[in-house]
């Protein structure tokens, strides 16, 4: 190449502001649509908090891309700025508990959130200290520079156990802090997992409850429409955000996967080098997307679990979709891939555990079926994603250096 030809694309043809498609960008409140009323839900519930008083303890659940992050996010800022009005200091702090999903991780994720170092004189390190130790440090921050504060606890159900809810729940009751009110805001993906909350953290987190409902295709239409600016004019075809919107909905509702087929799109036309988004673009954006939706959602899933889905990915595409595959039937299969992948395997009990993990992270889903004084009962498994998808995400991440 010559030193003189440029390496990269100075000017984007098609992006111009490419950070309204990210799914970490929080949009202003004019971008926010179809929850206005779980937001005002929300802010009824830590609306105390502007007076100094506790806001509410919620949990809100609701499947992957209905706003339940965006909106917590959203009012917590609100809550924030509105109680500075009343000369109220509040601030929240966010935990992604996918990342941190033990008690030391997530508590020490709090108190270097809410902390200033230089106006407390407390230092709050990455590791190396006890968990009791990290509690201490985060309660004399919460009374020494707040009235309120929030902890925002994003999805929730992966944290390890109930510990530390516990303690947020309970900070006050209990003389943790005294000068300071703390609520907690759950957000799950799973309207299950109270069932799985010890009684005595149910009891005091759960005062308040909301559930998101998916987005149907004119909210999805509206979201993807409230972030059209991220292209230069002209750039998308007017059917390219119906198309993709209504994928959308016939899949999830998601309004992530909304979005990220809107942004493959223009990328596949940026590679392309073509001028316009074209609705052709869509549907090759929304493989890509189911790709890295799953991708996502096996990060950090260990070798066996993997065999175990590439064991029902296998089968549904030898055998058609049906209803499932009993587990005798998976755990076979899942038998023969240890073989050729030079690894012992489980037991058949831990491969029953591992179903159930991602029955969990709704990846499969399972039936239980009767078969009679002969048989007894069985248990059946079905893959809710594209199997086609399974077996390519599975074969790259094993290739992969």
């Amino acid at each position: 190449m010559d030193a003189a030809d440029d390496l990269f694309t100075r000017e984007d043809p098609i992006f111009a502001n490419k950070e309204l498609l990210e799914i970490s960008h929080l949009p202003g409140e004019g971008r926010i649509v179809g929850r206005d009323d779980e937001i005002a839900d929300l802010a009824t519930a830590v609306n105390p908090a502007i007076f100094g008083q506790s806001p509410s303890n919620v949990l809100i659940y609701g499947k992957t891309g209905t706003g339940k992050s965006l909106c917590a996010k959203y009012v917590s800022k609100r809550l924030v700025s509105t109680a500075s009005e009343e000369g109220v200091t509040a601030t929240f702090a966010y935990v992604d508990c996918a990342q941190d999903t033990t008690e030391t991780q997530a508590v020490q994720t709090i108190a270097e959130g809410v902390n200033d170092p230089e106006e407390t004189g407390i230092n709050v390190p990455d590791k190396g200290l006890s968990t009791s130790t990290y509690y201490k440090r985060l309660w004399r921050i919460l009374d020494q520079r707040y009235d309120v504060v929030l902890i925002l606890l994003d999805e929730i159900d992966k944290l390890d156990d109930d510990a530390i809810l516990m303690q947020l729940s309970r900070a006050g009751e209990a003389g943790k802090i005294t000068d300071c009110k703390l609520g907690v805001v759950g957000i799950s993906n799973k309207i299950q997992y109270k069932d799985r909350m010890d009684e005595r953290v149910k009891s005091s987190l759960c005062e308040r409850e909301f559930v998101f409902p998916p987005y149907d295709a004119n909210q999805l239409r509206e979201i993807m429409q409230a972030r059209a600016d991220a292209f230069h004019d002209d750039v998308l075809e007017p059917s390219t955000i119906p198309r993709a919107a209504a994928l959308a909905a016939r899949e999830h509702g998601d309004a992530r996967k909304a979005i990220d087929i809107l942004r493959y799109a223009g990328e596949i036309a940026q590679a392309n080098g073509e001028p316009t988004v074209r609705e052709e673009f869509v549907t090759q954006a929304r493989e890509r997307a189911e790709t890295d939706r799953f991708r996502e959602l096996i990060r950090g899933s260990t070798p066996h679990s993997r065999y175990v889905l590439q064991a029902l990915a296998l089968l549904s595409l030898s055998n058609g979709r049906q209803d499932g595959f009993r587990t005798s039937r998976v755990y076979e299969i899942y038998e023969n891939i240890c073989r050729q992948e030079g690894s012992d395997s489980l037991s058949l009990r831990r491969v029953r555990d591992l179903l159930k993990e991602h029955a969990f992270l709704d990846i499969i889903e399972q039936s239980k079926h009767s078969g009679g004084s002969a048989e007894g009962s069985y248990t059946k498994h079905q893959l809710l994603e594209d199997p086609s998808v399974v077996k390519e995400v599975l074969t790259q991440d094993d290739t992969e250096p």
